[in-house]
């Protein structure tokens, strides 16, 4: 039921939504004597602003074209490597350039897609081939198509570096943005075991929750007061027939972003507070910059019940990887297997997500690995987004990963 209501919502909404913005246009019009009254333009962002926050989201694209590598630009285009039930390998092919070391980017399957990491992909491009997991939205999986839990994310992390390595002839690289250290740090200590011979030559991890247990949030109290049934039973919703994987049991995206949005409900009332005022005053450079973000935010997408539930028992509230008690398919995950796979933890003095020593403690249960190929970086005045986005992360963060990734490979 509750995945009904809010469709019928949702469907509301989108046609308030183009009214709004046909009003919002009509006010503006130049032709329109009504748009030069004192109430014309604080009634036309008003409708703006509502027709924004309302519209209905897709699956945005990358949309990146081109990188600076060297003294020159070169075309970039997307090409998929390979497609599976719930995502993809997409690598970002640099026209002429075959050069650099080979990267794969672990988005986070946590209610958005992987172009939340596009700013991510950009600054790293004329450095690095770039591969990316571009997760698909569960409710678009139709129920013939299996199931999707931990265990299966770290099989598709292990098939796609895999993949890159017999494709590129090289050990790849592994970055993980938060939620998804966990699954990768297991991935790498189960190839490092195994001596894989395409094992990830090094394991960056941003902000991730290797060990919830330290300086712990909002996000992590939330998981650990209640039961695991509450869980089961509050956020977990059935998809509607409307959508190929109708019948499916989904945690829905929209009660992800909810979660995100009431967590810091006040600096996102002043944000479109703020868009509305550069509205009013013709400041429609300044209102884009706001709109972009949010309908970047604002693109969700559903996981599966298994995979959510999952974790939210292994790492969340038992603690499994850093007590030495993970598992995958029955077999013992061991930190202490990671032998020559290089570690960077880094994290964002402000994060509000996973807090400080969270992704740190990777370095400490790894105790077989060499000193010297742990490192560690925390990033001042940083919150969670701005570890892989933004001004701090192209020109503080980025520089440390790359000097990591180039001196280990």
């Amino acid at each position: 039921m509750l995945y009904d209501a809010y469709e019928v919502q949702r469907s509301l909404l989108a046609g308030a939504s183009k009214l709004a913005g046909f009003g919002a246009g009509w006010l503006t019009n130049p032709a329109n004597p009504w748009g030069y009254s004192s109430m014309g333009p604080l009634v036309a962002a008003s409708l703006e602003v509502f027709a924004h926050a309302t519209a209905p989201h897709g699956k945005p694209e990358f949309g990146i074209e081109k990188a600076h590598v060297g003294r020159k630009d070169v075309p970039v285009h997307e090409e998929i490597l390979l497609r599976k039930p719930f995502g993809q390998l997409k690598h970002f092919y640099r026209e002429g350039v075959d050069k650099g070391p080979r990267l794969l980017i672990v988005a986070p399957m946590s209610g958005h897609y992987a172009t939340l990491l596009r700013g991510t992909v950009e600054r790293l491009l004329p450095s690095m081939d770039v591969y990316i997991t571009d997760w698909r939205d569960a409710k678009l999986v139709p129920l013939s198509d299996g199931s999707f839990d931990l265990d299966d994310y770290i099989d598709y992390l292990i098939e796609f570096l895999e993949l890159i390595g017999k494709k590129t002839g090289e050990r790849p690289h592994l970055l993980a943005v938060c939620q998804p250290s966990v699954p990768a740090f297991a991935a790498t200590a189960l190839m490092n075991e195994d001596r894989n011979p395409w094992r990830p030559k090094t394991l960056t991890m941003m902000g991730g929750p290797i060990d919830t247990r330290q300086a712990p949030t909002a996000v992590n109290t939330l998981a650990t007061q209640r039961p695991f049934a509450w869980f089961e039973q509050n956020v977990i919703a059935t998809v509607p027939m409307i959508y190929p994987g109708a019948g499916r049991k989904v945690y829905p995206g929209f009660l992800q972003l909810a979660g995100f949005m009431t967590m810091n409900l006040g600096s996102h009332l002043i944000s479109h507070w703020e868009m509305f005022k550069h509205l009013v005053v013709g400041d429609e450079e300044s209102a884009h910059a706001t709109q972009q973000f949010y309908d970047e935010y604002r693109s969700v997408c559903d996981m599966t019940a298994e995979f959510y539930l999952q974790t939210v028992d292994v790492v969340f509230q038992q603690h499994h990887l850093p007590k030495g008690e993970l598992e995958h398919r029955g077999r013992l995950v061991r930190p202490d297997a990671i032998r020559d796979t290089a570690l960077l933890a880094i994290e964002g003095e402000r994060d509000d997500i996973s807090g400080l020593g969270q992704t740190r403690a990777a370095l400490d249960i790894a105790t077989r690995l060499p000193k010297d190929k742990k490192h560690y970086l925390t990033a001042r005045d940083v919150g969670h987004y701005g570890i892989f986005n933004g001004r701090k992360w192209r020109e503080k963060i980025a520089p440390v990963m790359e000097k990591f990734v180039a001196a280990n490979d």
